[in-house]
C-alpha cells in the first residue's frame, strides 16, 4: 500500500498543473499527500480493526478535511453527512484506496468480496465496483508471482501472471493493447477510463520509478493514476529506499513516529502496522489486531467481523 501513498504524493503537484516531462521533479515544494491517501490508510484500518469500510473513511477524511486538492464534490458531501449513503458514483476513487486488500489475503473470492464492500460503501456503481475489484487483484496476483522472483517481470510476464485475472474482470479478452497517446493531456476520473491505462502502463514500465514517471507525465489525474500504478508496481518491483523514506515524511510531524501500541490511529502507525498486511493471507496480516475501545465500537466489529467471515466463505 506503500505504492500507492507514494504514486498520490508524487503526482500530487500535476493533479492541477500537468506535464508530459517524463523527467519532472518527483518531489517537488508543492507535493503533499491527498485523500488518495487518506483513504488508502482508512481502507487498511477497516481491515486492522475490523470494522466497517464506510466508517473508517467516514472517520478518516473528517480527520482530515482538508487535503491537498480537496474531495470530489459528491464524495465532499459524503463526508460532511450525518448519514452517509452510497451514491452511485463509477468515479476512480474506488480503485486508488483498494490497495492494501491486495496485501490483505491470497484467496481469490474473499479478496472480491471485500474489495466490492470498501468500494459499495460510496462507489455502489458497477463499474466503480469493478475497478476495485481489478486493481485489488492485479496487486494480489503480482505479490503472489513477482514479489518471490518467480517471474522475472517482462511485459509478457506482467501480462499473462500479473494482470490477466483483473483484464477479464473488467471484460478484456486475450488481446489487451491501448495508445497512451488517445489519454494523455485527458483528466478522466472514472475507473473506466483509469484503470485499463493503469495496468497497460505498469505492464510495459521497467521498474517502479519508471512507472511512476510514466503514470505523471500522461498528463491527466496524476495523483490518483498515480496512486493506481504505484500500488501494483510495488509487488512487482519493490520501493527504492530512498522513494520509502522521503514519501514517509510527508506525514504529519506528530504521527512521524510508530509506536510499539497502537491506543489511537494515525497515518504512520496504521502503516507500521499494516507490514502485518505485507505478509499477505491469514498468516501475515492478520496477526496484528488492534483493541478498539466501547461497546458500541465492538458491535461495528462484531458486524464487519462477520462481514469478513462471510468474505472468506465466498458468501458474499
Amino acid at each position: 500500500m506503500l505504492g500507492a501513498i507514494i504514486g498520490d504524493i508524487v503526482g500530487s503537484a500535476y493533479e492541477f498543473n500537468p506535464t508530459n516531462d517524463y523527467n519532472f521533479e518527483l518531489f517537488p515544494a508543492e507535493a503533499d499527500f491527498t485523500d488518495d491517501t487518506i483513504c488508502t490508510i482508512a481502507v487498511a484500518d477497516a481491515l486492522l480493526r475490523q470494522r466497517p469500510f464506510g466508517e473508517s473513511l467516514h472517520e478518516w477524511c473528517r480527520r482530515y478535511p482538508y487535503p491537498k486538492g480537496g474531495y470530489g464534490g459528491r464524495f465532499a458531501q459524503w463526508v460532511m453527512s450525518n448519514n452517509p449513503q452510497p451514491y452511485g458514483s463509477f468515479g476512480n476513487g474506488s480503485a486508488m484506496r483498494v490497495s492494501p486488500i491486495g496485501w490483505w489475503t491470497n484467496d481469490q473470492r474473499e479478496l472480491l468480496c471485500l474489495a466490492k464492500q470498501s468500494a459499495e460503501c460510496t462507489h455502489n456503481h458497477p463499474f466503480g465496483i469493478k475497478g476495485a475489484e481489478a486493481i485489488a487483484m492485479a496487486i494480489m496476483d503480482c505479490r503472489l508471482n513477482f514479489k518471490s522472483g518467480k517471474y522475472a517481470a517482462t511485459p509478457a510476464n506482467i501480462l499473462r501472471y500479473g494482470i490477466h485475472n483483473a483484464l477479464q474482470l473488467l471484460g478484456y479478452e486475450e488481446r489487451f493493447e491501448l495508445n497512451l497517446e488517445e489519454y494523455r493531456n485527458r483528466f478522466d476520473e472514472t475507473c473506466q477510463g483509469t484503470v485499463p491505462v493503469a495496468l497497460y502502463i505498469v505492464m510495459t514500465s521497467q521498474s517502479f520509478e519508471d512507472a511512476l514517471r510514466r503514470a505523471v507525465s500522461l498528463g491527466g489525474d496524476a495523483d490518483t493514476l498515480g496512486a493506481i500504478v504505484g500500488s501494483i508496481a510495488e509487488p512487482i518491483w519493490g520501493i527504492p529506499t530512498w522513494l520509502k523514506q522521503r514519501a514517509l515524511t510527508y506525514l504529519p510531524p506528530r504521527h512521524a513516529q510508530s509506536p510499539p501500541h497502537l491506543p489511537h490511529p494515525t497515518c504512520a502507525n496504521i502503516i507500521y502496522f499494516s507490514g502485518g498486511i505485507s505478509g499477505g493471507g491469514r498468516g501475515g496480516g492478520r496477526g496484528r489486531r488492534v483493541r478498539g475501545t466501547g461497546g458500541g465500537g465492538r458491535d461495528r466489529r462484531r458486524r464487519a467481523s462477520r462481514d469478513r467471515r462471510g468474505c472468506s466463505r465466498g458468501l458474499r
